[in-house]
């Protein structure tokens, strides 16, 4: 069975889960500094591995505190974009 996609269907789908993510960050506490690479991942709409490996690509910048990874609001908000 072959499921064929058209890109042009799917991009407003895209464009309107990219854009209820971003709603979704928006409402979050302005005086957090960062999230957790856990908070990070659930607000983006995405599995832990998926943000880790966007961070080690270069995609988003993440700042390691101990054993912890970090993430800026904004940071995750270019990221968002550019998906």
């Amino acid at each position: 069975m072959k499921l064929e996609i058209n890109p042009a269907e799917l991009a407003p789908v895209i464009r309107q889960v990219v854009a209820e993510t971003l709603a979704a960050t928006a409402t979050l506490p302005a005086d957090r500094l960062g999230f957790s690479e856990a908070e990070a991942a659930a607000l983006c709409g995405m599995r832990k591995c998926v943000l880790r490996d966007a961070r080690l690509r270069g995609e988003v910048r993440g700042v390691r505190i101990g054993k912890q990874v970090f993430y800026e609001r904004g940071e995750l908000l270019r990221l968002l974009a550019r998906k």
